[in-house]
């Protein structure tokens, strides 16, 4: 799956865009944001992506899971939103 990083300076146009066109293409994908900034431009990419999709059809889900990173030998705690069509 592909996994998409999200940064609290992403713009959250840019990344639905992306997230709808890696769905289109496999189907699912996965983004990933570390802080409470990157998470805020994840979900409002989410949201925007939902209204990209939305007219071919497909309706789609966001599942919240948290992963474990090692960043630069430091352990960070990431959170992943899996998003597919319903």
């Amino acid at each position: 799956m592909d996994v998409l990083k999200v940064s609290a300076r992403s713009n959250p146009n840019a990344v639905a865009g992306a997230l709808a066109g890696v769905i289109r293409e496999k189907g699912r994908a996965e983004l990933q944001a570390i802080g409470a900034g990157a998470i805020n431009q994840a979900v409002k990419a989410v949201a925007i992506a939902r209204g990209l999709i939305a007219p071919s059809g497909l309706d789609l889900v966001c599942i919240p899971a948290f992963t474990d990173l090692v960043i630069a030998g430091e352990p960070r705690t990431a959170i992943r939103l899996i998003v597919e069509p319903r």
